[in-house]
């Protein structure tokens, strides 16, 4: 998904692996803020299904080509079982207008701020300016993952991304003896 903006090559950084991780990171959103936890769940499975046909378009390609996502998504859904809740969910989603879809929103962009956090921590410059908001000339600027965010909970949890290391859950693990 990153291969041009962040100018890497990552086999695990794909369309599934992003839903499967904002999915996560939905659920104990909604859980925290008393939202509907399972509608949640849904909306972030569902946020990113056009991609599976168009590619992941990213800022500079949305800036050229029009993508028809509400006709993709509708034919993606239409002949499911019970394809009029997904595609309610799915519009839903697409609004931002109640709680569930501004947290799975957030979710999505909480998962890309994971994403940068781990690129920046293997050495990758671009992730440190698109975490930084440094590309957008000038230190100190709101990252675009973080302008687009709703929850408060959310914005506190991608500061709080940023001053920690990813691997900092194992600093103490570590024991010589071995369990019986």
């Amino acid at each position: 998904m990153h291969q041009q903006t962040l100018l890497s090559h990552d086999p695990t950084d794909n369309i599934s692996a992003h839903s499967f991780r904002t999915a996560f990171i939905g659920y104990f959103l909604a859980r925290e803020l008393k939202a509907n936890a399972d509608k949640v769940v849904k909306m972030c499975l569902l946020h990113d299904i056009e991609e599976s046909r168009a590619g992941d378009q990213n800022w500079v390609h949305k800036r050229y080509i029009k993508v028809f996502e509400d006709e993709i998504r509708e034919g993606q859904l239409k002949n499911l079982p019970h394809s009029k809740e997904l595609l309610k969910l799915s519009k839903e989603y697409q609004e931002r207008k109640t709680l569930e879809a501004k947290i799975a929103k957030d979710a999505d962009m909480l998962d890309e701020i994971f994403l940068l956090r781990e690129y920046e921590l293997q050495g990758n410059k671009e992730a440190v300016d698109w975490l930084k908001g440094t590309h957008k000339k000038g230190p100190g600027k709101k990252s675009q993952q973080e302008k687009q965010m709703f929850t408060k909970l959310a914005k506190e949890i991608a500061k709080e991304v940023k001053r920690q290391k990813p691997s900092s859950w194992w600093d103490n693990l570590w024991t010589p003896n071995r369990r019986e």
